[in-house]
């Protein structure tokens, strides 16, 4: 007999699981999926349909767990974190913005009750470093636990090297990579106060790996690269659970290509080709979009990738393959 595969993406179909309502588990605790399949609309259709899907997949399963997301009030990091919900993980958007962009709210709005839990807003710099590492220890505390971070914060200065300022890359470096630092490191104060084990993702760049042609932006690139590397040393002193039951912090690194964002929008605004430049550059022909990013990012931040840690995931249409 031959069977044929049904027409569906694989991440999609985990990432729409309902689950159970979110109540407080210890840390030690785990979950089952309870409910069956409900998407937002710009997925639902192509979901699989199934009066079995919760017993499918567990491991993908984050009901009754709690995140933290940076640069989450709109785009990529947004996206991450609409995919933690549906899973059905509580999650928490960071982001200096006053007030999130319309794009959270409609996003907080399709998060309830729609799906496993919730998606919350929280004011915060990472580039204050007391601040970042209050907001994410009230989170925890709040909560009684944090299973894990997806630091996506980010900013761009697209300049030739010549003409960077001082400030230019101080403002870079101080998001980019310390930021992110400063993230990571607060997060895990945090998880092995509470002895939590879980997950921290730290967002670079295919840039990281290669120059973009038709961008020049030296400090960026660079400071992908930075991060790409301390997610390894990260990983090296957080992954192995301790005799106290400390530790079990697994930390990743992904690294996506050019992506229909604000941030890559801004640059295609100032000069038309670079998105026909940027197409061509990759094997798909295309640039991605913020939502290709849920299943990857749900794979890294769940039990499903229990044995993975300082990894560098790239997700770039075969860009850097050629």
């Amino acid at each position: 007999m031959l069977l044929r595969a049904r027409p569906h993406s694989f991440a999609f179909g985990v990432s729409n699981l309902k689950h159970e309502r979110w109540r407080p588990l210890g840390c030690g605790a785990t979950s089952r999926f309870t409910r069956s399949m409900a998407g937002h609309a710009h997925v639902k259709e192509r979901l699989p349909r199934s009066e079995k899907a919760q017993e499918r997949f567990r491991e993908f399963s984050l009901a009754g767990k709690v995140f933290a997301v940076t640069g989450g009030a709109r785009g990529l990091g947004l996206s991450m974190a609409e995919a933690l919900v549906e899973a059905g993980g509580r999650v928490y958007c960071l982001d200096r913005l006053p007030e999130p962009d319309e794009e959270f709210h409609a996003a907080e709005a399709r998060a309830n009750p729609d799906f496993g839990d919730s998606l919350h807003y929280r004011r915060m710099d990472v580039t204050d470093d007391a601040n970042t590492e209050a907001v994410i220890a009230d989170i925890a505390a709040q909560n009684s636990r944090l299973d894990g971070l997806v630091a996506a914060a980010g900013i761009n200065c697209v300049a030739s090297a010549i003409d960077h300022t001082p400030k230019n890359v101080d403002d870079v470096i101080h998001i980019n990579y310390t930021g992110v630092f400063r993230s990571a490191v607060s997060a895990a104060k945090a998880m092995l106060d509470v002895k939590c084990h879980g997950s921290i993702l730290l967002v670079a760049s295919m840039s990281g790996i290669i120059a973009n042609k038709g961008m020049e932006s030296a400090i960026y690139n660079s400071s992908k690269a930075a991060v790409i590397q301390l997610t390894r040393s990260l990983a090296m002193e957080w992954s192995e659970i301790k005799e106290d039951g400390t530790g079990g912090i697994r930390v990743n690194c992904l690294c996506p290509g050019h992506i229909e964002t604000p941030m890559a929008k801004m640059v295609m605004e100032k000069d038309p080709d670079t998105r026909d430049l940027w197409a061509s550059e990759n094997m798909m022909k295309r640039l991605a979009r913020p939502e290709e990013f849920r299943g990857i990012t749900l794979l890294l931040m769940s039990d499903a990738s229990s044995f993975m840690t300082g990894s560098t995931v790239v997700v770039d249409g075969g860009h850097t393959a050629w």
